[in-house]
């Protein structure tokens, strides 16, 4: 009972924060749509550049396993991280990068044995659509390139790789004056989209899903550390059994189809 009211909280605190498919200001988003609760539902908190895969995948599950509602809890995986530790009622955790992964189990939070490799991903630098004058990672050097979008590197992962890479290539320091931090790298696209942002470092996936970005370079792979992005169940899980198996179905052919769909790579356990 515990766990349940814990749950029925943390899910009327996300709903009185923000309205279904909004961004609040600590860069969570849900997917859910009300708030009745049943006593086989599951939370998932993920990294935000896998909702549109999630969403598509949970309809299928869905489809197979009618009576087990999911409810996604999105954002930085580093917010997520700390929500967990704080004893958020989680169920699943799927984050952009192992170190979000690493420091959970290393203070016991995960269930063991749950953990896996879902997928992995590219880095890529993007401009707004019909601008032409930023075509590597080297011209955001340039006057052209007056502000340059990344995600925050301490609580997104994809601000990390981003600043892994421009170190690589020893830009960082120099192109810190011009660099705007986003709360998740949704908010990084977005900056991009709409111009306010002369050039971001995303992820392929978000890149492959905005007709209003363009790709001018792909990082190099030594740049970087691996992209991956690795799943668990909590420890704390009021439903570890139905965390298992929806665990088990976003590693089987069917959500792997449309991981591979939405620019993901699959990634080897």
């Amino acid at each position: 009972m515990a766990k349940r009211a814990g749950r029925i909280f943390f899910l009327i605190l996300i709903a009185s924060a923000m309205s279904v498919g909004t961004t609040s200001g600590d860069g969570i988003r849900t997917t859910r749509g009300s708030l009745s609760v049943a006593a086989n539902e599951l939370t998932v908190s993920a990294a935000i550049s896998l909702k549109d895969a999630l969403d598509e995948i949970a309809s299928l599950y869905s489809s197979e396993q009618p009576g087990t509602p999911i409810h996604f809890n999105l954002g930085g995986s580093g917010t997520l991280q700390r929500q967990i530790e704080q004893g958020a009622p989680v169920d699943i955790f799927i984050s952009a990068s192992p170190k979000e992964m690493d420091s959970l189990e290393a203070q016991g939070l995960l269930l063991a044995g749950t953990r896996r490799n879902l997928v992995k991903n590219r880095i890529v630098l993007i401009v707004p659509e019909g601008t032409g004058a930023i075509s590597n990672f080297q011209d955001l050097t340039k006057p052209a390139a007056k502000v340059i979008a990344v995600g925050e590197p301490q609580t997104v992962p994809a601000g990390k790789y981003a600043q892994e890479v421009l170190t690589h290539l020893g830009l960082y320091d120099l192109l810190k004056p011009k660099l705007v931090l986003g709360k998740d790298v949704r908010q990084v696209l977005t900056y991009v989209e709409t111009g306010n942002a002369d050039a971001g470092i995303v992820y392929a996936t978000d890149a492959k899903a905005s007709k209003k970005v363009r790709v001018v370079a792909t990082a190099p792979e030594d740049s970087h550390s691996p992209v991956i992005y690795p799943a668990a169940v909590v420890k704390n899980s009021a439903n570890p059994a139905g965390a298992k198996a929806f665990l088990e179905f976003l590693a089987g052919e069917k959500a792997r189809a449309v991981f591979q769909k939405y620019g993901f790579i699959p990634a080897a356990n």
